[in-house]
């Protein structure tokens, strides 16, 4: 009888041995949290769809980042609710926005202690609910990019150190970082949603941020989860444009994106793990067919695996907990 001569399981044969030999690494250091504020509340509100993730007064926002930074999560995304919206989403660029109260209350609160990202899109600013001004019955492209440069700098303003466009308007990276150089904000970095899919994995985001489009949809301005090719060519458009950090949204189902951007361009990666693969996960562990704390760490490790350099997700808090007990 003939044996084996190459024995992977000696590499597997105790916890030590398991460790020396393991490839990928996880930390709250890779996480980025994603915030929701709402303007005119006093009390939290539970986000139906998203169990344990609340939109949260103004008053309580600090105290929410005062429990990210002790669980060593480095940096939050924060996304508003406003009280009112209007066709131009008017409220996303006021100085006295939601957004902009809340990066202003936080970087006074705890300076560099945390880096503060904010969300720049128009979908929860705007009365028809998309990322873009309309202009009869279609997307503006080019004067959503004024209005996306506003919302941008009036972040920098506030204190914001990332904007993060998301609205996948064509020439946003650029017309954004032209606004920031122009006001003098050189030192505030770009993190874009460069490949942004048409995914039905943002439903319970819809939810949270109040955001659903009042009518059509949003295939004419976001990538068809079909198109690999497309989705290369956003993200190198991007890069051209000058941006520090490319993202690819959602993160579960496009690894093989996440992959692909890390293997053609030597540039920072972010994947964000959306609501619905938080939803997904939350549903099946509160009925008892999943192990949420195994299958949690083990979606982040492949999505940290397939290339990422950070994560934005809605685990990041419980993921940080888990990651310090073992």
């Amino acid at each position: 009888m003939s044996f084996p001569t190459r024995r992977l399981r000696r590499l597997r044969i105790s916890d030590k041995m398991r460790e020396l030999v393991q490839e990928t690494t996880l930390s709250p250091k890779d996480f980025i949290c994603p915030v929701f504020v709402q303007e005119d509340i006093e009390d939290r509100i539970r986000v139906q769809s998203m169990s344990e993730i609340e939109r949260l007064p103004l008053k309580d926002v600090n105290e929410e980042v005062g429990k990210i930074i002790d669980l060593g999560i480095p940096a939050i995304m924060i996304f508003g609710i406003p009280s009112k919206k209007d066709e131009s989403g008017s409220s996303a660029f006021d100085e006295n926005g939601i957004v902009q109260k809340a990066i202003s209350q936080i970087r006074e609160k705890f300076g560099d202690k945390i880096v503060i990202m904010a969300d720049v899109c128009l979908c929860q600013f705007t009365s028809t609910g998309h990322c873009g001004i309309i202009n009869g019955n279609k997307i503006d492209n080019d004067v959503s990019l004024e209005t996306l440069a506003k919302i941008a700098v009036s972040q920098a303003r506030a204190g914001v150190d990332t904007v993060s466009p998301s609205a996948m308007m064509d020439g946003q990276v650029l017309a954004i970082r032209e606004a920031l150089d122009d006001e003098g904000f050189t030192d505030v970095s770009i993190m874009s949603h460069s490949a942004k899919h048409r995914s039905n994995f943002y439903s319970p985001f819809r939810d949270a941020a109040e955001c659903a489009p009042k009518f059509g949809d949003r295939k004419t301005y976001q990538v068809p989860y079909t198109n690999a090719r497309e989705a290369m060519m956003e993200v190198e458009s991007d890069i051209e444009e000058g941006v520090d950090i490319v993202m690819i949204k959602p993160a579960l189902s496009y690894l093989d994106l996440i992959a692909e951007t890390r293997r053609k361009f030597n540039v920072p990666v972010s994947a964000y793990s959306v609501s619905g693969e938080y939803a997904l996960v939350k549903a099946a562990s509160q009925l008892g067919y999943v192990n949420e704390e195994d299958i949690t760490l083990e979606i982040l490790h492949s999505i940290k695996r397939a290339g990422a350099d950070m994560i934005v997700t809605y685990f990041a808090k419980s993921a940080s907990k888990f990651l310090q007990k073992s």
